[in-house]
């Protein structure tokens, strides 16, 4: 199965997936008369899928912050080396110049 999920932020698809998780929790409830302890033993399993499923959430954005931060991390490195070596060739070309007009101005 192909993974589409473009134009989709992590959050709102974690928000849609606890929703209908929520949604379908409270049909069900309503839905299917049940004894009280066994409807309190459902809600706590709702309760523990929910939670496992934050958690997993969670550790993902985390991952994904800190492949985020590598990345910028890398590009900084890359960028300051491409204007380090600009810097210096601008410094080379006008000491090149001068040298030049110095040359031309003492003929």
């Amino acid at each position: 199965m192909g993974h589409y999920d473009e134009g989709f932020s992590s959050g709102a698809v974690a928000f849609s997936f606890l929703s209908g998780a929520l949604l379908g929790a409270g049909l069900a409830l309503l839905l299917t008369p049940q004894p009280g302890d066994e409807t309190r033993r459902m809600l706590r399993g709702y309760a523990k899928k929910a939670e496992d499923d934050i958690y997993v959430l969670a550790n993902e954005a985390r991952e994904n912050v800190e492949t985020v931060v590598e990345q910028g991390k890398d590009l900084l490195e890359e960028g300051k080396k491409i204007l380090g070596s600009a810097y210096e060739s601008g410094k080379e070309a006008v000491k090149r110049k001068k040298e030049r007009f110095t040359a031309e101005g003492a003929e």
